[in-house]
Formats: C-alpha cells, sequence, structure tokens
C-alpha cells in the first residue's frame, strides 16, 4: 500500500502526530485477534479525517465499513461533546473487537453503531451528515456513492479510502478493481463535487458537495 520510498514514508510517519493509547491498544488488539489488520485505515488517514471532523466543524458523521473501529474512534475523537458518528459493520468478529472500545468514555454517548449490510442499513437512516466516511466492501463503491450522496449536506464532506487499490486501478482487470475505477470516474464527473484524490496510503479521495 505504500506509493513512496520506504525512508520518505518514514519521515511522514514521523512528521505526524501520534496515534491515542486507545488508539494504540485497538491496533494491539486488532493485530492479537485477526490473521489480517490491513483494513486499518492508518495513523495518516485516521489523523486526516480527525483533522476534517475539526475545521468542517462536523458534528453528525456516518461511516460505512467499521471494520474494528479504528477510524471511528480517530473522528469521534475530534467531534463536539453533543456530536454523533453512526458507524455501519457486517462482519460480528470485527464488532466483538469494536464494542470494547465503543463502550468506554466518550465513545459510548458518540458512537453509534449498526450492525447488517450498509446496503440496506444506509437506506433506513433520517437526517443527513456532515461527513461520510467509505470504506467498506469494495466492489459495492460505485452503488454506495449514488446511496451516499443525498445524505450529505450542502457543503457536506465525502471521504473514501482505497481509491487507488494498490495501483490497480490504472488497469482494472478485476472486479474490485473495476468497481473502484468506476466510483473514481462518478465523483470526478460529477459537477456537484469539488474532489482532490490524494496518494496517501492506499488512496483517498476528499470531495465537498458544493
Amino acid at each position: 500500500m505504500n506509493f513512496i520510498d520506504s525512508v520518505l514514508k518514514n519521515y511522514t510517519d514521523v512528521h505526524t502526530s501520534p496515534e491515542s493509547d486507545i488508539l494504540q491498544e485497538l491496533a494491539r488488539e486488532s493485530e492479537h485477534k485477526l490473521e489480517y489488520t490491513d483494513m486499518l485505515s492508518g495513523r495518516q488517514v485516521g489523523q486526516l479525517l480527525h483533522i476534517l471532523v475539526r475545521i468542517g466543524k462536523c458534528e453528525r458523521l456516518l461511516e460505512v465499513g467499521t471494520f474494528t473501529g479504528y477510524s471511528a474512534i480517530w473522528m469521534a475523537d475530534a467531534l463536539p461533546a453533543n456530536g454523533e458518528l453512526i458507524t455501519v459493520e457486517i462482519n460480528e468478529l470485527y464488532k466483538s473487537i469494536s464494542d470494547r472500545f465503543f463502550r468506554r468514555e466518550p465513545y459510548h454517548n458518540k458512537i453509534k453503531q449498526i450492525t447488517g449490510d450498509a446496503m440496506d442499513e444506509i437506506d433506513k437512516l433520517e437526517g443527513k451528515f456532515d461527513l461520510i466516511f467509505l470504506d467498506a466492501d469494495k466492489v459495492n463503491y460505485p452503488d454506495y456513492f449514488q446511496k451516499l450522496k443525498p445524505k450529505l449536506i450542502k457543503g457536506g464532506i465525502f471521504v473514501a479510502d482505497n481509491v487507488l487499490w494498490s495501483g490497480s486501478v490504472l488497469n482494472p482487470d478485476d472486479e474490485k478493481s473495476r468497481a473502484i475505477n468506476q466510483m473514481n470516474k462518478l465523483v470526478q464527473e460529477d459537477p456537484d463535487f469539488i474532489n482532490v484524490m490524494l496518494a496517501v496510503r492506499d488512496g483517498l479521495t476528499i470531495a465537498v458537495l458544493s
């Protein structure tokens, strides 16, 4: 997932604010209980999400794809005391890890986790969101984008992770890379969004609904 020289990557890590103690604990817990933890968003993506929530003065967030809760905690830490983060995850094993952390202060008042298929659960959500973070099953990325756009407030922020998919979007020849590439085109061609794609970790798109 690294697209720059490893020495430069280490340099950027050193010059990025560190994780909190709870985030370090969550990462260790995920590594202990799961065979693979490459779905953790990583410190740079997490910190960027945190900053977006803070500078956007966001109060209501939606995350599609919780995994073990790493990115959710990054974002929740930037919310005001009355802020709300709804996060959707279908995998019960991942939820069993995130639950233990979401029950702690101040997260149990800020984070609401929904267990289920996000393609169904998104339609049930009421109201709009200041920021939406998409990091769920890649084959549904185009459909997620179409479903999530109406859930954003005007001026709201849409963030999608893994938009480079280890570079396979340059020559998409499998279902996941084709779907991600399709969503990337949808965002780029949508006149309602101002967007930027960043080569951070596995690629991150940030788009503002104008």
